[in-house]
């Protein structure tokens, strides 16, 4: 309940500053590499190509008018709750990768990695987010794998949140 003014709000500024839809449903590698549909609040452009924005040339060219605002915000990630009502994510976990991160899922799993429920925010978010090369992602990854707890938990959700707030760790 709590949310629904923000997602509302969220929802009519896409609708009202983009053509498209309002959501952008996301093919994406689940626990034990199985893949599901994750939805975002479209920060992109319809015809953005469906990979990692890091491997855009020019990522800024295809986001929408307040698609900069929503990334910087976390606000695109709402519509995530979703996922976690339908057991697809947890809160906190790896983040989900793209099917098409090959490099990504194939270290995940040589490191057991894709065992976990993917989460909303994870340890990489608060250890860098965005600016982490992949075998570094991993490594915070495998830390939480080994090290998970309730407390660890609270920790990154705190620490997500200040981030948020500080708009830190977002390159896009």
């Amino acid at each position: 309940m709590v949310l629904s003014l923000p997602i509302v709000l969220v929802s009519l500024l896409v609708k009202l500053t983009s053509k498209g839809p309002v959501l952008y449903w996301s093919q994406r590698v689940g626990r034990n590499n199985i893949l599901f549909r994750m939805p975002k609040f479209r920060s992109m452009q319809v015809d953005t190509p469906a990979v990692a924005t890091h491997l855009l040339a020019e990522p800024s060219l295809y986001l929408t008018p307040v698609g900069s605002f929503l990334r910087k915000t976390s606000l695109d990630e709402l519509p995530q709750l979703w996922s976690i009502l339908k057991g697809d994510m947890s809160i906190v976990g790896p983040r989900p990768a793209l099917f098409n991160q090959d490099d990504l899922i194939e270290l995940r799993t040589q490191r057991g990695i894709h065992k976990l429920a993917p989460g909303l925010t994870g340890w990489a978010q608060i250890n860098g987010r965005d600016e982490l090369p992949i075998p570094i992602k991993v490594e915070f990854d495998y830390y939480y794998l080994i090290n998970q707890t309730l407390l660890l938990d609270l920790k990154i959700i705190f620490q997500t949140a200040m981030r948020v707030i500080r708009h830190e760790g977002v390159t896009h």
